[in-house]
């Protein structure tokens, strides 16, 4: 195994800095995810974590997909505004993602010597559609996180990456305080659209 925790540190900041920017709405937390998931490619890769690997590759498209969708996506090209899902959305997202773990748990222990499979597959399915739910700012995308983030916490401490599991405990009180910024926001959001389009 090579010796990853510089490498690791410089992830870990820009990942951190794309979720601070993130809760703030700011486009360029896309910039920092580009570059840290591209760091991560080649970390998770290294310690046997291939669905984490692979969910890296997708995240650094994602980085450019939710850049654009949030400075110029949604109606006149004016970036996306916040959004919540139905029940009956939610019930597919994670009808979705519970399928989905099982097909390529059940692959990876059969094909590979891939650490924790199933727990795995699970955290990289979620993130996945989360990824997406993030760029069309959907609010309850942190109320997924702060799932994604408490199991990613058990898997990262595994392969001992220690640095990267404290970043996801960080992440927890970040996505519990990112989920109550976007619900004030939304909220302020609709007001103004009921204010300005009266009944």
């Amino acid at each position: 195994m090579f010796d990853w925790v510089n490498l690791e540190t410089v992830a870990v900041v820009l990942s951190i800095a794309y979720l601070v920017l993130a809760m703030r709405e700011n486009s360029l937390c896309w910039c920092c995810a580009f570059f840290s998931t591209a760091i991560y490619v080649v970390i998770f890769g290294d310690v046997s974590l291939y669905m984490e690997s692979a969910l890296n590759i997708y995240y650094m498209a994602m980085a450019i997909y939710g850049w654009y969708q949030w400075r110029r996506g949604g109606p006149g090209n004016q970036g996306v505004a916040l959004s919540v899902w139905s029940a009956r959305q939610h019930f597919f997202a994670i009808g979705s993602i519970a399928l989905a773990t099982v097909i390529s748990g059940y692959i990876l222990t059969e094909t590979t010597e891939a650490r924790l499979p199933y727990i795995d597959s699970f955290t990289t399915w979620a993130s996945i559609l989360t990824t997406v739910m993030v760029a069309r700012k959907v609010l309850e995308n942190w109320l997924y996180w702060i799932v994604i983030n408490s199991v990613s916490i058990f898997l990262y401490l595994d392969r001992e990456l220690y640095q990267t599991a404290a970043m996801f405990v960080l992440y927890l009180v970040l996505a519990t305080i990112g989920y109550f910024a976007w619900r004030k926001n939304y909220l302020e959001q609709n007001a103004h659209i009921t204010a300005a389009n009266p009944v």
